[in-house]
């Protein structure tokens, strides 16, 4: 049994598959290839910082035996963070916006930790907010409250981590590297560290619209967000782990054509990841559209769709969001309806 390298769940994070898309793509000519961290232990890239974060706490003192870890997540931060806090011992506390799915309560749940939900449509600074409710639960004794929007190993980890993996399978050997935007860490990160090791590459942002980031960037001037359903993506505020002397540029994009794409992705690409992922493949389509010749271009798939199965993938919840949903039947399943009568319910 020694030659498995993994002695536990922490050691199989990281060292992600590469993969081309074949078919969403293929009416342009750049090609787009994707790196699949859903397939972390976790179901997301945020295992890897998660992970490292907690690790800094310890070496640091400021996270002690026993302790209680407290974190704002959209849900995949918060899973990162439960691996680490399951295999050592700590207690974890959770706080999320309304808008999250059911299924990341659940699996916070499932891992022991203790969730709070806030509403999602106030300011950061209100003290409603699932940003100001976790700062105020530092109170807590023997506690420690991660932060990942400000907290420098998070862009950290991508450069040490995450950027070096990727320069390695790749071997350098594309033009563009683009993730979508939240706290900033893995585009940052990866991002400066790509940029020390290929003269040319170019890394771009991708924003979704109601988020200031990348308004921010184009203009220098702050606005006022506005609510949109994507998760995991776009921000209200300037996280301190934006580094925008990093990302080139931003491509922005909105809910709907991210989560058709999302759909697209699993049907035609047998991708399934959340609705970050297919935000991430609408930016680079659009980015390479616009590009005077063709580039390869990589880009870093989020989270897994198991996060959305009540959303993304739920027919029901698109056509109540107002999305288009194909509802007809197809040619098999007319063959089935034929063939089982009423002996079984096709759903």
């Amino acid at each position: 049994m020694d030659k498995f390298k993994n002695n536990n769940i922490i050691n199989a994070i990281g060292n992600t598959p590469i993969i081309r898309l074949q078919n969403v793509a293929k009416h342009i000519d750049s090609e787009i290839y994707v790196k699949l961290e859903y397939l972390n232990p976790g179901g997301s890239i945020k295992d890897r910082m998660g992970v490292y974060m907690c690790q800094k706490a310890v070496e640091k003192g400021d996270l002690k035996p026993g302790g209680t870890i407290i974190e704002c997540t959209s849900g995949n931060t918060g899973i990162g963070i439960a691996l680490y806090a399951n295999t050592h011992g700590y207690k974890t506390v959770f706080v999320m916006a309304d808008k999250q799915s059911q299924e990341k309560i659940d699996n916070l749940k499932a891992f022991g930790g203790k969730v709070i939900v806030c509403p999602t449509n106030v300011a950061p600074e209100d003290p409603r907010s699932y940003y100001s409710v976790a700062a105020s639960l530092k109170s807590m004794p023997n506690s420690f409250h991660i932060n990942q929007y400000e907290n420098i190993y998070n862009g950290e980890c991508h450069y040490n981590q995450t950027g070096p993996e990727i320069y390695e399978q790749t071997e350098g050997k594309f033009d563009t590297f683009m993730a979508s935007v939240g706290t900033g860490g893995t585009i940052s990160g990866v991002g400066k560290y790509l940029k020390e090791k290929m003269d040319n590459v170019k890394v771009v942002g991708v924003d979704c619209e109601g988020s200031i980031l990348a308004h921010y960037k184009s203009t220098g001037e702050m606005i006022e967000g506005t609510s949109y359903a994507l998760e995991g993506i776009g921000e209200d505020f300037l996280p301190g782990n934006v580094n925008f002397d990093v990302i080139d540029d931003f491509v922005v994009v909105a809910d709907e054509e991210s989560f058709q794409m999302t759909r697209r992705l699993v049907k035609e690409e047998g991708v399934y990841s959340g609705g970050s992922a297919g935000a991430a493949i609408v930016g680079a389509i659009r980015y390479a559209e616009k590009l005077e010749k063709p580039e390869k271009i990589l880009v870093v798939l989020h989270d897994s769709g198991n996060n959305y199965s009540s959303k993304i993938y739920n027919d029901a919840w698109m056509k109540e969001m107002g999305y288009k949903v194909d509802m007809s039947h197809d040619e098999v399943d007319e063959m089935i309806l034929k063939t089982i009568g009423e002996n079984g319910k096709l759903v």
